[in-house]
C-alpha cells in the first residue's frame, strides 16, 4: 500500500447522550453524556488509519474554539489533519441521542458551524501529491461554499485520474438538498456508499437490491450499508454480492457508516476487490457499534 487517501469533509464535536429511558417532555431525563470528537468526514479518515492505512490526509474547517484539540485527536488518531479556522464560526457540534435499547439507535441534532463554510479556498491542488483514493462526505453537498469546493476537489481528482468516493451522509439533509441535485454530482464518481435509506430516497425503490441495482447505472460501483443486514455490493445495473454484518453487541450506532466506509476503502488501497471490502467493512461497522462515539479506539490493529 503505497499511495495515500485523501479525505474531504467535516469535523465536528459530538455530545453524545445515552439516555437511560424513554425522553421525558418538560422534565429530566437521566443519561451518559460525554463530548467526543466527530464529524462523518473525519471519522472516515480515522476508521481508515485504524484499518491500517498508512497515508491518510483529512481537509476539514473548524472554528478558533477547538481548533487545536481536533487537531491533536486526528494526529493521535493516525491522520494528517489539514484543517481550515474559521476566523467567525465555531466548529460544528451535533448532539447525539443514543436510546440505550438493544438498537442503540441514534437521532442528531446539528449545528454544522463551520463544517460546512469549506469553500474552493481551502483547496490546494497539492493535497492529492501521492493520492490513489479521494473520499468526500456528501455534507459537502449540504451548503453553497462547500459544495462548491466539493465540485472544485471532484474535477481535480478526475484530472489526475484519481477514483473518488461518495457517502450522501444524511437522508434529512439529502431531502433538503434534492435527489436529481444529488445524483447529478454523483455522476461524476467511481464508488457510491449510502445507507439503506439514502438508497431508498435517491431510487424512490422500498427493495435495498434493486434501489442498489439502480444506482449502480449511474455510478460504477455502488455498496449499499444496511446496518444488522449487512451490505449490498452492485455494479453494472446487478448486485454483484451480499455481505452479511459481523456480529455485534450495539452500544451506539454513532458513526458506524463511517466506520465502515474507512475500512472498506483501506481495503481497497491494499489491494481487495469490493467484496472482500465490503466485508472489511462490516467488521468496522460491528466494531463501531460496540463503543460510544463515531471513532475507532486507539489499538494497532
Amino acid at each position: 500500500m503505497s499511495g495515500a487517501l485523501l479525505v474531504v469533509g467535516d469535523v465536528v464535536t459530538d455530545v453524545v447522550a445515552r439516555h437511560l429511558g424513554p425522553l421525558a417532555s418538560g422534565t429530566d431525563t437521566a443519561a451518559v453524556i460525554r463530548t467526543l470528537p466527530g464529524g462523518a468526514g473525519a471519522n472516515v479518515a480515522c476508521w481508515a488509519a485504524r484499518w491500517g492505512c498508512p497515508d491518510v490526509r483529512l481537509l476539514g474547517r473548524v472554528g478558533a474554539d477547538s481548533a487545536a484539540w481536533h487537531e491533536r485527536e486526528l494526529t493521535e488518531s493516525g491522520v494528517q489533519p489539514h484543517l481550515a479556522v474559521d476566523p467567525e464560526a465555531p466548529t460544528g457540534t451535533v448532539i447525539c441521542l443514543v436510546d440505550t435499547g438493544a438498537s442503540a439507535e441514534r437521532t442528531f441534532l446539528t449545528d454544522s458551524g463551520a463544517s460546512l463554510r469549506l469553500d474552493p479556498g481551502d483547496w490546494s491542488d497539492e493535497l492529492l501529491d501521492g493520492v490513489l483514493r479521494l473520499h468526500l462526505s456528501g455534507y459537502l453537498l449540504f451548503s453553497e461554499p462547500s459544495r462548491a469546493l466539493a465540485t472544485v476537489v471532484l474535477e481535480a481528482a478526475r484530472a489526475r485520474g484519481v477514483p473518488v468516493s461518495l457517502d450522501p451522509a444524511s437522508a434529512g439533509f439529502l431531502t433538503g438538498l434534492g435527489v436529481d441535485r444529488f445524483l447529478a454530482f454523483a455522476e461524476g464518481v467511481d464508488v457510491l456508499l449510502p445507507s439503506r435509506d439514502e438508497a431508498y430516497l435517491l431510487t424512490g425503490l422500498p427493495d435495498p437490491a434493486d434501489a442498489a441495482a439502480k444506482l449502480s447505472r449511474h455510478v460504477p460501483l455502488v455498496v449499499t450499508k444496511q446496518g444488522a443486514r449487512g451490505a449490498l455490493v452492485a455494479a453494472s445495473g446487478a448486485i454483484a454480492a451480499r455481505i452479511p454484518a459481523a456480529p455485534a453487541t450495539p452500544r451506539d450506532t454513532t458513526g458506524a457508516g463511517d466506520a465502515f466506509t474507512g475500512a472498506f476503502l483501506a481495503a481497497l488501497l491494499a489491494g481487495a476487490e469490493p467484496k472482500e471490502a465490503a466485508t472489511e467493512g462490516c467488521e468496522a461497522g460491528a466494531m463501531a457499534v460496540g463503543t460510544v462515539g463515531g471513532r475507532p479506539l486507539r489499538i494497532v490493529r
